[in-house]
């Protein structure tokens, strides 16, 4: 009766190194329909629908990475047993500290092999030539000079960095008392695994998930429809905005920016600061909103950041759990701001270093996260010294006695910030310095205004749903919270038709390939 390929289905359920399972993928929708079926007959029975949930974050990123999942199980297992340690030494001295320090070792040394060995052995190669040092070689006894890397072929794992933050912030806040220590491995699994963030994030703190895990099941009314708007937001940033203008222009321009005029190029970067956001905080969305519907509560992770006046207030809206985190475990921990201003700057720059070598091993990622922390800064001075003219700065008006915002120096402090993020994009883009070199030269240098309606002509759909992305970026928040509302308070069959209207758009414009989440590679 039914005409079923099962050597089909049994390879789409096997691992497929050029097609990881994503969210906005077939399978992926699939499989959570008959997972969710499963996790709320498992309602009551918290340990099975724990395990169950936690077998099925190991096959999603099965799915995503093949049988490198056991390096998440290397990290659970690890960190679990140095955290019971870490609780069960009476001073917090030269013992806490080494398991800390074990902790760390373990959980970045596997992501210094796996994400940043080549860089390293290729950087110090270079080094090591550029500056004249002979290199004594065992084989002949001789001294080399000029000796260079041979990459190994080393896979990275898809969202290694994001697990391994995330556990190594659990045995941090173990060791500085914030939280006590699982007493099931289990629950530290499910925890580390939980499938909606395992590979992109958002990065969950364990004093903000661990409490929720053995809490009974329940989902109101507001979490499914917060969570269905959700996915549906989401879903359209990254499916339809971030994939389309992406395939459409985008790569085309960064591919060979000279061949392509100053505006053309300028579009391409607006473009992709653009498809960059949707298609991160549509991740982050779709994450969210999963989360709400199995009845977990994650914090927000990104707050409409090219409202942003300041790239203070930007670092305050982009990726905030990765913001957050350097925060409290990077620069806290060098220092932060508790030893003058010199020291704070120190401080900042090498957090953002770290933090642009967190994203990808290139000189381009080491580049952009040091600019970012030369403006973090210079905005702190400016705040510092010429106060009225800060964009967090509020002054009282004639006709009303309480303090408001200077809004000419917000819009003038947000035209600026959106400017200076969008062109440290381009490095964050460009595969390679040349690459980010033609892009600026074409953009100062051939900028040729005048084709701009030839462009519209020829890339409507593209310059339509830019429109469409921005105007939603930029539209007053209670806006999106009526839209919000208006999804949770409407029916199901009305949610599900409009998950259905959406899938349909999707499948109009995709291309024939799904395009992976950006930071996949991060």
């Amino acid at each position: 009766m039914f005409d079923i390929d099962f050597s089909r289905l049994i390879e789409q359920l096997l691992y497929q190194p050029d097609s990881p399972m994503i969210f906005s993928s077939g399978i992926f929708l699939f499989l959570f329909l008959a997972f969710t079926l499963i996790y709320n007959l498992l309602g009551k029975a918290d340990t099975l629908r724990i395990l169950f949930v936690t077998l099925f974050s190991y096959y999603f990123y099965y799915k995503s990475s093949g049988l490198f999942f056991w390096l998440l199980a290397l990290v659970t297992t690890s960190d679990y047993f140095i955290a019971k340690a870490i609780a069960g030494v009476t001073e917090k001295g030269g013992m806490a500290k080494t398991l800390v320090a074990l902790s760390l070792v373990l959980d970045l040394g596997l992501l210094v092999f796996f994400k940043y060995t080549n860089f390293l052995g290729e950087t110090i190669c270079t080094l090591l030539t550029d500056w004249g040092i002979h290199i004594p070689s065992a084989i002949s006894g001789s001294y080399l000079l000029g000796v260079t890397w041979q990459p190994r072929d080393i896979f990275l794992p898809v969202g290694i960095s994001f697990f391994t933050f995330q556990s190594l912030s659990y045995t941090i806040d173990v060791y500085r008392g914030n939280i006590k220590p699982l007493n099931r491995l289990l629950d530290y699994a499910f925890y580390v695994s939980f499938f909606p963030q395992l590979v992109a994030g958002p990065i969950v703190r364990a004093r903000d998930f661990i409490p929720q895990i053995r809490r009974p099941l329940f989902v109101s009314d507001q979490m499914l429809g917060t969570g269905i708007f959700l996915i549906i937001a989401g879903l359209f940033k990254k499916a339809v905005i971030s994939d389309y203008i992406s395939i459409n222009f985008v790569e085309r321009i960064f591919d060979q920016p000279d061949l392509y005029s100053g505006l053309e190029n300028l579009l391409a970067v607006y473009g992709y600061t653009l498809q960059i956001y949707c298609d991160f905080s549509g991740y982050s969305d779709m994450a969210i909103g999963i989360a709400l519907l199995l009845g977990f509560q994650f914090p927000k992770n990104f707050d409409s950041p090219y409202k942003s006046a300041s790239i203070t207030e930007f670092w305050r809206r982009w990726h905030i759990s990765l913001s957050s985190w350097l925060k409290d475990y990077l620069y806290i921990s060098l220092g932060g701001n508790r030893h003058g201003k010199i020291r704070q700057y120190f401080n900042l720059l090498m957090t953002m270093l770290l933090g642009g070598l967190w994203h990808g091993a290139s000189l381009n990622f080491i580049l952009w996260g040091g600019i970012h922390g030369v403006l973090l800064c210079l905005d702190k001075m400016w705040h510092s010294v010429c106060k009225v003219l800060s964009p967090l700065t509020y002054l009282p008006s004639k006709h009303n006695p309480n303090p408001t915002k200077n809004w000419f120096v917000v819009l003038v402090g947000g035209i600026i910030t959106f400017h200076l993020v969008a062109a440290c994009w381009v490095l964050f883009r460009a595969s390679s310095f040349g690459i980010a070199e033609q892009v600026f030269h074409q953009i100062f240098y051939k900028f040729e205004p005048q084709i701009f309606l030839q462009w519209c002509t020829s890339y409507k759909a593209v310059a339509l749903l830019m429109l469409v992305g921005y105007v939603l970026h930029f539209m007053p928040e209670f806006l999106s919270v009526k839209a919000k509302d208006f999804v949770t308070r409407c029916p199901l069959v009305v949610k599900a038709l409009l998950i259905v209207i959406l899938v349909w758009i999707v499948i109009q414009i995709k291309s024939s390939d799904v395009q992976p989440f950006i930071y996949f590679q991060f």
